[in-house]
């Protein structure tokens, strides 16, 4: 069917065509750099990573762009508050400039952790502010601006379209608007394309402009890098739901305010992470918070690890459910989603034990080519099948609750041979990134270790014992019938091997067995 795509812009499912054939540009909001990124802000960027590499499993081409904000975003969308990354360098005491460099190798840090591929531009507002001169003179040449009290401001009643994102109705608002805390705005819902020295005298990070010495608003940054970097025409931009109203609604109005046409084809936003209340069943009742840092109310990723979680835990527990869904963060259900994960990986450790280690191994280091991952050619029609069902999944919006579905009904499937069934995990885990066979080999390894150090104290000591690998052979057709599910002849092995005075223990690393 092709891939298909919620588009916010119109609310509906849209059938995904590029701009250019085969080629897809899109740009996701990056973080400011006041603070680290909470669990809740990392769930955009898990989301992104799966629009990357479902792209490129597809087959396309593409270039993904992402901006640092390290200009001050002040606490409000709409131009109120007080500067958040001065706000932070106060507190620290330290320069604006050394506060955004820690909290960008923090954020990068997290994104590796989280085994996200890096987009392949990374672009920071500090560098890339003559592009945003730049675009403001141009709508200001088209007549969308206007000067008050020193500062540059949009006049969002010169676009037609304003609000179209959001679905507001711009009459509605007007009659019981409130009076902005901003007295120079003709309308509550303009906003400021550049501040001068009217407004934060003591502004940290300043520019010459035509309008006097200061520094860009917020929303100007990321069309004017998105726009250097991708064309003043590009396929997708992606954010949180929370952008939607203010951020994304002003990107478009100044876009197409200085373009005079269209900017972005589809728009794709992700919803909230909650912390759940009252434990492991209140996302049923739909009671949560959302994270947020003013309010505190937020987790590192460095919290879950302290706390015993892999990040690939939180990675598996987010891509259960569809990008689009609010999702109810708790203890409990991270515990879920560790031990979900490790059971898909000690099923694709049975599956080793047939296919061989160094196929796993191999596997585990793979890189598939774009659209490599998707084809049928050699595979065996179950296999095939697999393939077409979680392609289907993908194409459905992004659907990652039925692609890591697909993946375990492969790691299930006794009628795959077993070689088989890893490729086609490999092949699904392109998409899904939780690193499954490199976690199957490690604990491959930590299986053999295992049962070597067992044998050492008393165990399958192979020197000077040539009974051991004769035992080492039963145990492991015992294991392999396990797997096959042929508990019949299992039953017979154990019963061999207690006979012969051997006893086997079925431990989380593997069997390890002894005598006497």
């Amino acid at each position: 069917m092709g891939l298909r795509l919620f588009n916010t812009m119109g609310r509906t499912m849209q059938e995904f065509v590029p701009i250019t054939d085969g080629f897809v540009g899109f740009y996701g909001c990056g973080p400011t750099v006041y603070n680290y990124a909470h669990i809740g802000n990392l769930r955009a960027y898990v989301f992104l990573d799966t629009l990357d590499r479902t792209l490129t499993f597809l087959g396309y081409d593409k270039k993904h762009v992402m901006n640092i904000t390290d200009i001050g975003h002040l606490t409000g969308d709409s131009d109120s508050g007080e500067d958040k990354m001065l706000k932070t360098a106060r507190e620290r005491h330290e320069s604006v400039l050394e506060v955004a460099k820690f909290y960008t190798d923090a954020f990068l840090s997290d994104i590796d952790s989280l085994n996200i591929i890096r987009p392949d531009v990374i672009c920071k507002a500090t560098e890339h502010v003559q592009e945003m001169i730049d675009l403001i003179k141009r709508i200001e040449a088209n007549g969308h601006t206007y000067m008050a009290g020193g500062n540059l401001y949009y006049d969002v009643s010169t676009y037609p379209h304003y609000g179209d994102l959001a679905g507001l109705d711009m009459d509605k608002l007007k009659a019981g608007a409130r009076i902005d805390i901003d007295q120079n705005k003709r309308s509550p819902y303009d906003f400021v394309l550049w501040f001068t020295k009217s407004k934060f005298e003591n502004q940290a990070m300043t520019w010459e402009s035509p309008w006097g010495r200061g520094y860009p608003g917020w929303h100007i940054e990321c069309s004017a890098m998105s726009m250097k970097y991708l064309g003043e025409h590009f396929d997708i931009h992606t954010g949180g739901i929370d952008h939607i109203p203010i951020h994304h609604t002003n990107e478009i109005a100044q876009s197409e305010g200085a373009t005079g046409s269209k900017w972005v084809n589809y728009w794709l936003h992700n919803e909230f992470l909650v912390i759940s209340k009252g434990g492991k069943d209140a996302g049923d009742s739909g009671e949560g918070d959302k994270m947020s840092k003013s309010s505190g109310n937020f987790l590192r990723l460095q919290t879950l690890i302290d706390k015993g979680f892999s990040p690939l835990d939180y990675r598996f527990f987010l891509l259960g459910t569809h990008y689009r869904k609010q999702i109810y963060f708790s203890d409990e259900a991270m515990a879920g989603a560790k031990k979900g994960r490790e059971a898909l990986v000690q099923r694709l450790v049975r599956l080793a034990r047939n296919a061989g280690q160094d196929k796993l191994a191999a596997l585990a280091e793979k890189k598939f080519a774009r659209g490599e991952a998707a084809g049928l050619t050699g595979l065996s029609g179950k296999a095939a099948g697999y393939v077409e069902d979680f392609r289907a999944g993908l194409e459905n919006d992004l659907s990652t609750p039925v692609a890591l579905s697909q993946i375990q009904k492969v790691a299930k499937d006794s009628a795959l041979e077993s070689a088989e069934a890893l490729e086609l995990v490999a092949r699904m885990d392109s998409v899904t990134g939780l690193s499954l066979l490199k976690s199957a080999l490690e604990a491959a390894k930590a299986e053999a270790a295992s049962v070597t150090a067992a044998g050492s104290s008393g165990g399958s000591d192979h020197s000077g014992d040539p009974e051991a690998a004769g035992i080492d052979a039963l145990v492991a057709e015992r294991q392999k019938a396990k797997a096959e599910k042929n508990f019949a002849r299992a039953d017979e092995i154990r019963k061999e091997l207690s006979a012969r005075g051997i006893t086997v223990t079925d431990t989380p690393n593997g069997p390890v067995w002894k005598r006497g």
